[in-house]
């Protein structure tokens, strides 16, 4: 888990001139905020890389009785195979 450190208010010129310094910072767990004109704009942050999940994280949305009206509504589904630029 990240938890960031310090923020910091760059104008974009200063963007431009040190953005390899910003985006390691950022890299790094700060947050850096840019302003366009004296307003913000944008925000340099790390990203979370952790984009999967174990089962025994996301078990509970298994969790309750099935749905009892799945068989009816998938007999519903209309099956056929169609080209859709035919």
């Amino acid at each position: 888990m990240c938890y960031i450190r310090w923020m910091d208010n760059v104008g974009i010129r200063e963007l431009r001139q040190r953005a390899s310094e910003l985006v390691r910072r950022a890299q790094g767990g700060e947050v850096v905020t840019v302003s366009v004109n004296g307003r913000p704009a944008v925000r340099l942050m790390p990203i979370d890389h952790q984009s999967w999940h174990s089962f025994a994280d996301i078990a509970e949305l298994f969790e309750g009785p099935p749905d009892s009206a799945w068989e009816s509504d998938r007999s519903r589904l209309d099956e056929r195979l169609r080209d859709r630029f035919a």
